[in-house]
């Protein structure tokens, strides 16, 4: 019997971040988290990756027609960015004073 993972990835990214778009159409666009998918290691940045559905009149959409929604990204497409500064950097996890794990920025050492 094979045994599968049944934990999720923990990822360096999460829902609220402001987060750069590295590569793509978006590339260099600023953006907030608004949905993390962890299991397909893709996120949904709010105003990125735009694409057009087309859909059948229905009690949200009375008119129908063509709707602009966002498309998941790879999270490896995606850095996060520093609150204070604005720059993007690479995240990483330590433990503070509490014995918490928090997660810390590479650039600054700044606490998210």
């Amino acid at each position: 019997m094979r045994r599968t993972k049944n934990t999720n990835p923990k990822l360096h990214i999460r829902k609220d971040d402001l987060v750069l778009i590295l590569s793509g159409d978006d590339k260099g666009k600023k953006g907030r988290i608004l949905e993390v998918f962890p299991k397909e290691n893709r996120a949904i940045v709010e105003g990125a990756n735009m694409i057009t559905r087309h859909t059948k009149p229905n009690a949200q959409f009375p008119e129908g027609g063509r709707i602009q929604k966002e498309a998941p990204l790879h999270i490896s497409n995606l850095m996060v960015v520093e609150p204070k500064s604005g720059l993007p950097s690479r995240i990483g996890k330590t433990t503070n004073e509490k014995g918490k794990k928090v997660r810390i920025t590479k650039r600054s050492n700044e606490v998210l």
